[in-house]
């Protein structure tokens, strides 16, 4: 498990963009499992229709994104570069995440080429897709 003081140590986002709470999981240049708790307190309740709070699709891609970042470190082994999000393709939102749900996300390396890295996510409540997305990103340095 990797929890939310080491994550802030690999990822350089931080609140209220840092949007994983914890890995549960990671087979290195496989897959990694990570938590995102959704409360109502998340600052973009307020403003994402407020008589019926959901969470941005858009947030819960980069939620994945972030998971995927831990695998890629985790896996090549770099130390003080960033990783850049380069593509979203095949993204699909099957149900609404509301304040109380615990979103569990799922990263799977699909393939790897020098620095470039293309990834499946997969974010689930309750065992149910809530979103899906193929996700390509570069590590680079800062």
């Amino acid at each position: 498990m990797i929890d939310i003081n080491e994550i802030q140590k690999i990822l350089p986002h931080r609140y209220p963009f840092l949007l994983i709470d914890k890995i549960i999981d990671l087979e290195v240049g496989k897959v990694a499992h990570g938590i995102k708790n959704v409360t109502i307190n998340e600052p973009f309740f307020g403003g994402h229709f407020p008589d019926h709070p959901i969470m941005p699709g858009v947030l819960i891609v980069e939620a994945m994104a972030q998971v995927g970042g831990i695998l890629a470190f985790k896996s090549s082994g770099v130390e003080g570069k960033v990783l850049y999000f380069m593509g979203i393709d095949k993204a699909r939102f099957r149900r609404p995440v509301l304040p109380g749900d615990t979103l569990e996300i799922t990263v799977e390396v699909k393939k790897t080429r020098g620095k470039i890295w293309v990834l499946k996510g997969t974010a689930t409540v309750d065992g149910k897709v809530a979103a899906e997305a193929e996700l390509m990103a570069t590590v680079a340095d800062k």
